[in-house]
C-alpha cells in the first residue's frame, strides 16, 4: 500500500446518521494504489409522506463540474426524472494556490442553489452529495462547505480517491461485455484521474459489497495539467510531454498486475468515463450537438481517438472553441484530457474503449437503491 494521500472524510456541513469539481509551489505526487473498499457512508433522508415513493438524487461536485441527476426506482434499476449539469472550475487556480477562489466558490453556490431547488422540486426523499479532487485539496475547503451548508441545505461529504474509483465503476458496469473477463475502467476528472483493475472474479462480490478492487489514483486531471501546460495552442514536443507524463504515471500498476499480459491474450475491455471521452466520441460521430443517447455505449478505436486528439492539441482555442460538442467551456481544457487519454491508450494498447456518458452518479443511485 503506497503512502502520499490520505483518506478523504467528511468535512464541514452537517453530518447526521440516517438523515436524507500564490502559495508554494506543490511537488507532483506520484500516483496512489488502493483496494477499493465497499461503501460505509450515509445517504440523506427527507421527511416522507404516507405513500410517497422514494425519488433518489445524486450530486458530484469535482474540480471542474457540478452535476446532479434526480431518479426513481424503476425494476431492478432507476428512470432519471431530471438532470443538471454546469461547468463550475472550483478547482481553478487551485494548484498554485492550494485554496478555492471566492470566484470558484460563488460560481459553484450558484450551482449547488439550482440542484437544491430541483431536489426540493422533485420532493427528493434519499440523496447523496459529493465532492472530489478540488474538495479534498483545498486548504480552505472548510469554509466553502460552511457556505454550502448554510445557503443551500445540502450536506456535503468529501469522498476519497477509492471511493470515487468504486463508485464510478458501479455507474459503468452495465456497459462491461460479460464475455471478457477483465477492465479497465477510468474517469479522467478536473483534478484527478481514477483508473480501476476490474477482473471476472470480482464481480459478483463487488456487487455484494464484499469484494475489493484494484484502483490507481493520478494526482491530475484535466484542469491541473492544462493550467501546468497552457491551454491554448500546443507545440508537438509540449503535447508529447503530457502524454508521457500520464504514460509513466501508470508504470507501477502495470507492473503490479501484469495488465499487458491480458491484454495481449485478448482479455481485457476498457470503458472510459469522462467528459474528454464523451467529447472525441461526438467529434467522431460529427455530431452537431451533443447527444448522450448516441454517445453512451458507442466503440472508438484507439486509431479515431488519437488522430482527433493530435488535430485539437494542433489548432488554438478559438478553433477548438468553434467545433460542436466542445465549446468555450472546454476548449482550454479538452487537449489536456486527450494527453490523459492518449498515455493510458498507449500504456494499455486494448484497441479500443466503451464510451460511457455514465459514472459516480449512477453509482451513488444504485447504491441508494439498495437503501431504499
Amino acid at each position: 500500500m503506497s503512502t502520499g494521500r490520505s483518506l478523504s472524510t467528511r468535512r464541514g456541513g452537517r453530518s447526521t446518521e440516517g438523515d436524507p469539481e500564490k502559495g508554494r509551489q506543490e511537488r507532483p505526487r506520484p500516483p496512489v494504489r488502493r483496494e477499493v473498499p465497499k461503501s460505509s457512508s450515509a445517504a440523506v433522508r427527507a421527511p416522507k409522506k404516507p405513500g410517497q415513493p422514494p425519488v433518489l438524487a445524486a450530486v458530484d461536485l469535482g474540480t471542474n463540474n457540478c452535476r446532479l441527476l434526480i431518479a426513481v426506482p424503476h425494476g431492478s434499476g432507476f428512470r432519471v426524472v431530471d438532470a443538471f449539469s454546469r461547468i463550475v472550475r472550483l478547482g481553478q487556480g487551485l494548484q498554485s494556490r492550494q485554496e478555492l477562489s471566492a470566484d470558484a466558490m460563488d460560481r459553484t453556490l450558484q450551482a449547488l442553489k439550482i440542484c437544491a431547488r430541483k431536489m426540493a422540486k422533485k420532493n427528493v426523499t434519499l440523496s447523496r452529495v459529493v465532492a472530489t479532487e478540488a474538495c479534498r485539496k483545498a486548504r480552505n475547503c472548510d469554509v466553502f462547505l460552511e457556505r454550502v451548508s448554510s445557503e443551500t441545505d445540502l450536506d456535503i461529504e468529501i469522498i476519497s480517491t477509492d471511493e470515487e474509483a468504486s463508485l464510478a465503476l458501479a455507474g459503468c458496469l452495465p456497459l462491461l461485455n460479460p464475455n471478457i473477463p477483465n477492465a479497465l475502467v477510468f474517469d479522467i476528472g478536473g483534478g484527478s484521474t481514477e483508473l480501476v483493475w476490474h477482473r471476472a472474479q470480482n464481480h459478483e462480490t463487488e456487487r455484494n459489497g464484499s469484494g475489493a478492487l484494484d484502483a490507481i489514483s493520478l494526482p491530475f486531471g484535466v484542469v491541473t495539467l492544462s493550467e501546468r501546460y497552457g491551454g491554448d495552442r500546443f507545440d508537438r514536443a509540449t503535447y508529447r510531454k503530457m502524454v508521457e507524463e500520464s504514460r509513466a504515471a501508470l508504470d507501477e500498476f502495470e507492473t503490479r498486475f501484469g495488465i499487458g499480459t491480458a491484454i495481449s491474450d485478448g482479455l481485457v475491455q476498457m470503458v472510459g468515463t469522462s467528459g474528454t471521452v464523451t467529447t472525441l466520441a461526438g467529434l467522431h460521430m460529427n455530431l452537431r450537438r451533443y447527444e448522450r443517447n448516441r454517445v453512451d455505449g458507442t466503440y472508438l478505436d484507439f486509431s479515431e481517438m488519437e488522430e482527433i486528439a493530435e488535430h485539437l492539441a494542433s489548432v488554438g482555442y478559438r478553433e477548438r472553441a468553434a467545433m460542436p460538442c466542445i465549446g468555450s467551456d472546454r476548449a482550454d481544457l479538452v487537449v489536456a484530457g486527450c494527453a490523459i487519454l492518449q498515455g493510458i491508450c498507449e500504456r494499455w494498447p486494448v484497441g479500443r474503449l466503451r464510451v460511457a456518458d455514465r459514472g459516480l452518479r449512477e453509482g451513488i443511485l444504485v447504491d441508494l437503491l439498495q437503501r431504499v
